[in-house]
């Protein structure tokens, strides 16, 4: 098994974090870049944090919302969602898994305070981080997250699985679907 099997996060792995079954989240389809449309790509389709990205893309900083947490051994897992501060609307769903061994006391406790994005903590810490697209995914949402992102049944979106290296150990899995 080399490296990247290893280290690739789990899609259903990473839904049932918080999701019994992964289609009460959504239903998902692995897609290429070549085959997710814009602004989707623009959004998901790069070796970049999130957080800096829907910034720039929305001209907005962003907020965290911690909707659910857990914690298993020394993974702290979290579902969340990032909202816009100009206006409040939500720009990305996320489920977010962290390895805390690898992220250093300080590092945890504030991702643990709920208050900062995860990527903002890592860049405003200055950690060493290389963050790793896996795969792109077109998404039709659940009821749930037809609520919390303000879509309509039915409504195709897109989101990513990625990794982010810290100090070159696999410290973070995400999954992030975001609306355009």
């Amino acid at each position: 098994m080399n490296d990247r099997q290893r280290t690739t996060p789990d899609l259903d792995e990473l839904v049932r974090l918080f999701y019994d079954n992964p289609s009460e989240l959504a239903d998902f389809v692995e897609v290429s870049a070549a085959e997710t449309p814009e602004p989707f790509k623009e959004l998901l389709a790069h070796d970049h944090h999130m957080t800096v990205t829907v910034e720039r893309f929305h001209q907005s900083p962003v907020d965290v919302e911690v909707l659910k947490t857990d914690t298993d051994g020394q993974a702290y897992s979290r579902k969340i969602l990032l909202s816009k501060q100009t206006d409040g609307k939500v720009v990305q769903f996320g489920i977010v898994r962290l390895h805390c061994t690898h992220l250093g006391e300080v590092v945890e406790r504030e991702i643990k305070s709920e208050k900062i994005p995860v990527g903002r903590v890592l860049i405003n810490h200055n950690v060493l981080r290389q963050v790793q697209l896996t795969s792109l995914w077109r998404v039709t949402p659940g009821e749930e997250l037809c609520e919390l992102l303000s879509l309509t049944p039915g409504e195709v979106i897109y989101g990513r699985t990625a990794l982010i290296f810290c100090d070159g150990e696999p410290a973070v899995e995400l999954l992030e679907i975001v609306t355009p």
